[in-house]
């Protein structure tokens, strides 16, 4: 199950220490999505205003495509967003279970009093509710492209749901729209949503005007370099690694990395996952949670990376890409990629030392190239057109 769905499960389960089998917990799923249908239905006698609500599980902050893309739709609508997170760990108390439920709470009054819903993640209280059929639901995800498979794509395996619970959970269930930025992986989006042609159009995220923003990047870059001098005398390179559940073994490759980097030729910048428990504890690397991996690119000049999407951006800015793979066999058995990883463009070692000396290669910009724009199609005014599409659906449902 996912945190959220654990969550709900916890919700109504103070027996859950005894030994319940499937059948159980799939009843009490149902029962508790019957209550919160029965709540939500009081919700849905409240007038619906001219208003746009923006859901996010990803962060409890407001993302950057959310920030653009709401002050483009204020022109046009009141805009609210309910950005709340659910952590494992410590987090996982029964006060943050609590804060949660009221979130999902004020998430049921605001779709029910919306015109328009936007995520960018699965959201288990838009996919089990019966919402009014006026309400228009965007999916706009979190990531440019795709690399991993997701949703639909790993049921059954060890990252991903059951197929009881996913069915229970309607997963992805209720999306009027879902945007995706190119036809290099539009395919992989039907199978992961499991969703028709007909929901689907193409717009890019509104993030990738602030990468072509040259007043942004010199900005960004300029603070960095205000809290980060030492980034100014040499080659930066970033190395920024997906998150894995299991981490046993990801910090004795990470020292192997350290070990066989050379710091004289290059400075590295490290952007671990803010989920992980690995330390990233040394004198000779940049570690800075100021700023995000996003930002980090606008002084990126190679980036290292394994299975995050993050090469997507990377390679919009025109950056070599680089992949440190040292578990690439049990990754792909735990969860599975949604493209053909051989065939992405650039180096690609599962040993450090073989790794690093690619760094000085020539670099095949041409194929980065390709790659990128078959997966990214548009990348001007991002975020306006995203903005029109979604007033144009509005006025085709409401009226002008």
């Amino acid at each position: 199950m996912t945190l959220t769905e654990n969550f709900i499960y916890d919700t109504i389960a103070p027996l859950k220490e005894l030994r319940m089998g499937g059948c159980v917990k799939i009843i009490l799923l149902k029962f508790l999505i019957a209550v919160l249908n029965f709540v939500y239905a009081f919700l849905k006698v409240l007038r619906v205003e001219n208003k746009v609500v923006m859901i996010s599980r990803q962060s409890n902050n407001i993302n950057d495509d959310f920030r653009l893309l709401g002050r483009e739709l204020e022109r046009d609508f009141k805009v609210v967003y309910s950005c709340k997170t659910l952590e494992n760990g410590v987090d996982s108390t029964l006060r943050s279970k609590i804060t949660y439920a009221f979130s999902m709470l004020k998430q049921m009054y605001y779709l029910a009093t919306s015109k328009v819903c936007i995520l960018d993640s699965y959201n288990p209280v838009v996919s089990i509710l019966k919402h009014k059929k006026s309400l228009i639901v965007v999916q706009i995800w979190h990531t440019v492209g795709k690399l991993k498979k997701f949703g639909w794509q790993i049921i059954g395996k060890s990252e991903g749901s059951s197929s009881d619970i996913a069915n229970v959970m309607k997963m992805h269930k209720n999306y009027s729209v879902i945007y995706y930025a190119g036809e290099g992986y539009k395919q992989v989006f039907k199978e992961g949503f499991r969703a028709d042609d007909s929901v689907f159009k193409k717009f890019t995220l509104p993030r990738i005007d602030l990468l072509l923003d040259k007043d942004y990047i010199e900005t960004t870059r300029r603070q960095i370099l205000e809290k980060h001098p030492e980034l100014a005398g040499k080659p930066n390179v970033l190395y920024a690694p997906t998150f894995r559940k299991n981490e046993e073994s990801f910090q004795k490759y990470f020292d192997e990395l350290l070990d066989a980097f050379d710091f004289e030729k290059y400075n590295l910048i490290v952007k671990l996952h803010p989920l992980t428990k690995v330390r990233a504890i040394d004198e000779r690397i940049v570690v800075d949670s100021d700023f995000s991996t996003f930002q980090m690119l606008t002084c990126t000049d190679k980036m290292i990376s394994d299975y995050s999407c993050m090469i997507y951006e990377a390679g919009i800015k025109g950056i070599p890409l680089y992949y440190y793979c040292y578990d690439l066999d049990s990754y792909d058995n735990r969860r599975g990629f949604a493209l053909d990883y051989d065939e992405l463009p650039g180096f690609k070692a599962k040993n450090a030392k073989e790794l690093v000396s690619t760094l000085d290669k020539p670099y095949d910009f041409k194929a980065l190239r390709e790659f990128i724009d078959s997966c990214v199609e548009n990348k001007t005014d991002c975020t306006k057109k995203m903005a029109e599409d979604i007033k144009n659906m509005c006025d085709l449902k409401y009226g002008k």
